[in-house]
């Protein structure tokens, strides 16, 4: 899932991420961070520390990205014969290398994928979207929420990933998780009433980027961005009164879904 430019920053969030409550609580119920960059940094490193494993162990060849990556059906690689539907043991015998999917039982690639990279551009622009939008949206959100959105974000992205791309298909990135963000900043926008023009203006270039570069997983983009754009509604207008249980409904209920649909996705390639 490559990403676009990044250097955005939103005056109407980070004014909004200001305010608190007497209980050192951010606007929205969660706890006020000391350091609201520090979620984003630990995110950051392990992005950082997984893509190092992968150059350390052949790069683009490491098994660790045929482990990693999200693909939704697993196939057996025969050198100079191409790939065949066949278990793992099946593969050894026909002397070729078996790619794991979820559909086979590589059940964490959905997450670990948004953890993976294998281009040093590709971890570059994503790490640095993160490091300018993290700290705006943690601020705004408090930590706990913050991550929140980042992994279901995450997982949006995987789930149509899933349902829209080739079977066989690998997909690896962060950006699904990171158009999870710009969602979650427009509709931080929206809900201070704040300008929104200039991120509709970025979300656009990012978006025409999705579209037009070859090799790009328009499906994780738009299935992170829809992602985000739903969990932060859930954070930012849930009801005063018991906020935080509604939003831990709400976010169960948004995770509940995706992971369900990953399963009757699972349901149908096996079936």
């Amino acid at each position: 899932m490559r990403d676009a430019a990044v250097g955005f920053q939103c005056p109407t969030c980070v004014a909004e991420g200001a305010k608190s409550t007497r209980s050192g609580r951010t606007a929205y119920g969660g706890l006020r961070p000391g350091n609201a960059g520090s979620t984003s940094m630990v995110i950051i490193a392990i992005n950082v520390a997984v893509w190092l494993a992968i150059v350390a162990t052949r790069g683009a060849s490491s098994r660790l990205v045929d482990y990693l990556v999200l693909r939704p059906n697993g196939l057996c690689a025969v050198p100079g014969q191409g790939g065949y539907e066949v278990p793992a043991s099946a593969c050894d015998r026909l002397h070729g290398t078996f790619l794991p999917g979820v559909a086979d039982g590589a059940w964490w690639q959905p997450m670990t994928s948004a953890f993976t990279h294998v281009e040093l551009l590709h971890i570059g622009f994503n790490m640095l979207a993160l490091w300018v939008l993290g700290p705006q949206l943690e601020l705004v959100l408090g930590r706990a929420r913050f991550l929140a959105l980042y992994l279901i974000s995450a997982l949006a992205g995987s789930a149509l990933v899933m349902w829209a791309s080739p079977e066989y298909q690998a997909t690896l990135g962060a950006s699904g998780a990171i158009f999870g963000l710009m969602a979650a900043l427009l509709v931080v926008a929206v809900k201070a009433r704040g300008n929104v023009v200039p991120i509709l203006i970025w979300i656009a270039i990012n978006a025409a980027f999705t579209i037009t570069v070859p090799g790009v997983s328009w499906q994780g983009h738009l299935g992170g961005f829809v992602g985000g754009a739903l969990i932060v509604a859930v954070l930012v207008y849930a009801p005063r009164n018991r906020r935080t249980l509604w939003q831990a409904l709400g976010l169960g209920a948004l995770t509940v879904a995706l992971v369900a649909s990953v399963l009757v996705r699972v349901a149908v390639l096996t079936a």
